[in-house]
């Protein structure tokens, strides 16, 4: 039971220290902007200079904790936890200064590329133009906030994905005319009431497959209040709380940004038939 103490406490301190690292980044203000300092880094650390171990560790962290950026993260970082594995490595794979300068140069390339695009998907860029023209100022603002909060503040990112369907919803409501409880109503009963007006209530179909979807577009909902309760950063959490990781956030935000999609789509839609 001490050892397991200790290493808990351990483990609590080495959190600690990532996290007041990351805030020592917060200069860098892009993922873009922390791939580039990574890289320039190993260059220097490749060519007789030298990076900053910490700073390497803690990025690094934030790519292979994001499923997508993952994937396209340089091998020599994924196989090297820290600048000496890394001068290990290079320093006899490659011999010249100019060839290590060459290699590191083409192993950033495609994910240096993808991040200077936005680090969009396409469905997210979809998402993103029509929030951008229902409300400008607040919901796309909001969904703008949640794609960058994805890695390096889930539970942010959680909190900041139930308030863009909120929002939607009362968007909605209100456009319409219909009255709701601002200050009380739950965000299930919020898209209930959204969902009857829009004509989406499983109960307003006959056809089955219809009834199916749209019920589970009832559960999708409701699953997202109840995530951002257990996992979002909107309320105090216990002795033991459950840490979100990344793909919980990538899940609550293109779940919140599909529903919200629908809910507009539906909206204007209506808007355009009568």
């Amino acid at each position: 039971m001490k050892q397991w103490i200790r290493t808990l406490l351990t483990f609590d301190i080495v959190l600690e220290a990532v996290r007041y690292k990351m805030s020592e980044l917060s200069y860098l203000g892009t993922l873009f902007d922390r791939v580039t300092y990574l890289q320039n880094m190993l260059v220097a650390q490749a060519t007789g200079g030298a990076g900053d171990n910490a700073d390497y560790q803690v990025i690094r962290t934030e790519l292979l904790g994001n499923p997508t950026i993952a994937t396209m993260t340089p091998r020599c970082v994924k196989t090297n936890r820290n600048l000496d594995q890394f001068w290990q490595f290079i320093k006899f794979e490659y011999g010249t200064y100019a060839d290590r300068r060459q290699y590191l140069w083409q192993e950033f390339n495609p994910l240096l590329e993808y991040l200077e695009k936005g680090q969009i998907h396409p469905a997210q860029q979809s998402i993103s133009d029509v929030l951008q023209n229902f409300d400008s100022d607040s919901i796309h603002y909001a969904w703008t906030k949640a794609l960058e909060r994805k890695v390096r503040d889930p539970e942010g990112a959680i909190t900041i994905a139930r308030t863009i369907l909120e929002s939607v919803c009362k968007h909605v409501l209100e456009e319409l005319g219909i009255d709701y409880n601002s200050s009380s109503i739950e965000l299930s009963d919020l898209y209930k009431l959204t969902a009857k007006e829009l004509n989406m209530a499983p109960e307003q179909h006959n056809e089955p497959i219809f009834k199916q979807i749209l019920g589970g577009c009832s559960g999708i909902v409701n699953g997202l209040g109840t995530l951002r309760n257990k996992l979002g950063d909107a309320h105090g959490h216990g002795k033991h709380p459950v840490k979100p990781q990344a793909r919980h956030a990538e899940l609550a935000v293109n779940l919140a940004g599909a529903m919200s999609l629908f809910l507009i789509s539906t909206y204007e839609a209506n808007k355009n038939n009568t």
